[in-house]
């Protein structure tokens, strides 16, 4: 370890925000990563497709202390520039509900991208690497890295920290960027999982694998999307959204009925299906398991005749406003992301330079930046790695 390497950028983390920062970065940037593969969450996202970016991509589809912080990066690459790279190298992409874009075939097709791209530009990839020491010289910063038990000793002029949140540890979350924001004095908002399924002991077991549209709220915007009962719990896209709006103790309120039609359609069985239960026509507009799960908690008496205006909309109300109360969240381990983490107030958001640490950026899950469920945190870590890779090239 005698003799030092000398580099210009340093990048800490082969997922989606180091690999585009490398690209961008100018050239004698070296990444490096403890895992044996780059990219694994672009690699298992969207069931194996990678749903890598939202046509709808806007600042309030995210969340984070300074609701403003991230519309620089956001403003300077858009889901649309991402989009043209991926036709550039003539990967077949579709686009799902809610401007949500995937690849036709391999999400690996993605990192294969980002790696060619990589490579072109001249930046080095070190799997299998791991930062040991991180120290600030005069003229940058001064690294000691470990592979194959092998140390080496690196100064870099600039480190990108790049390291991702705490979610989903079993695919190697660490959460290194806080520890190396805390080394250097900068300050952390709250972290917590985000993009996770709620907890609801025993409730809702015997509804497990039961799936509808509603409508889910928790202390922010509702999101109709789907629910999925689970034996821990509820899950689903909708669940995943309003997750990362609620708060330990509060409560989520469900809408089952989202379409707001079921009233009308209840009074029409009225006139033509009188004989038949209320909750066999009920049945016709809900899962049937569901309903017979509803009508231990709410029993509903008499046929569909008997049911009055006032007796039908209780009964609509009840399903169109379900307020519950989880016990908690599945946590990091199913958690998709990482709410929190580096505070904005401590970076710049057009460099994503540390503003107190010149020449030390954080992108990506590990800044108090976090986006909706469906392609919006891959744009936020396109995008903060264009920001902060486009201000090294051009030694800003």
């Amino acid at each position: 370890m005698n003799n030092i390497r000398q580099i210009n950028t340093l990048i800490l983390g082969a997922g989606a925000a180091g690999l585009f920062a490398a690209i961008h970065a100018g050239g004698d940037a070296l990444v490096i990563d403890h895992a044996r593969n780059p990219g694994e969450k672009i690699r298992i996202s969207g069931g194996g497709r990678c749903n890598f970016t939202n046509l709808r991509t806007a600042p309030e589809c995210f969340l984070g202390a300074n609701p403003h912080f991230h519309k620089s990066a956001l403003a300077r690459y858009t889901a649309w520039d991402f989009l043209d790279l991926v036709q550039k190298h003539g990967i077949a992409w579709h686009e799902k509900t809610l401007g949500q874009l995937f690849c036709d075939g391999k999400a690996t097709q993605i990192v294969a991208m980002l790696l060619t791209e990589m490579r072109e530009a001249g930046a080095e990839l070190s799997l299998e690497t791991s930062l040991v020491e991180l120290s600030r010289e005069e003229s940058g910063f001064r690294a000691v890295i470990e592979r194959a038990g092998q140390r080496e000793s690196i100064r870099a002029a600039r480190v990108v920290v790049a390291t991702g949140g705490k979610s989903i540890p079993k695919m190697g979350a660490t959460g290194l960027a806080y520890r190396i924001a805390e080394q250097f004095g900068l300050p952390l908002a709250e972290t917590r999982p985000g993009l996770v399924p709620l907890t609801f002991p025993d409730r809702f077991a015997g509804l497990s694998g039961v799936a509808l549209p509603v409508r889910a709220q928790a202390d922010g915007p509702a999101f109709d999307e789907a629910l999925l009962f689970t034996h821990r719990g509820l899950s689903g896209p909708a669940i995943l959204q309003a997750s990362s709006y609620w708060r330990e103790g509060g409560e989520i309120r469900l809408d089952l009925a989202p379409s707001g039609t079921l009233a009308e359609s209840l009074r029409a069985a009225r006139r033509s299906d009188g004989k038949k239960a209320l909750k066999t026509v009920l049945a016709q507009h809900l899962p049937a398991r569901l309903v017979e799960a509803w009508v231990t908690e709410h029993p509903m008496q008499g046929n569909m005749a008997d049911q009055s205006d006032r007796a039908i909309d209780a009964l609509c109300e009840g399903l169109r406003n379900w307020r519950l109360t989880p016990t908690g969240t599945e946590g990091y381990r199913t958690a998709e992301v990482t709410l929190g983490g580096v505070s904005t107030d401590a970076l710049s958001s057009k460099t994503m330079e540390a503003k107190s640490v010149p020449g030390l950026h954080f992108i990506g899950e590990c800044v108090d930046v976090t986006g909706w469920l469906g392609g919006y945190n891959f744009q936020w870590a396109w995008a903060s790695g264009f920001a902060a890779g486009t201000a090294i090239a051009q030694g800003g």
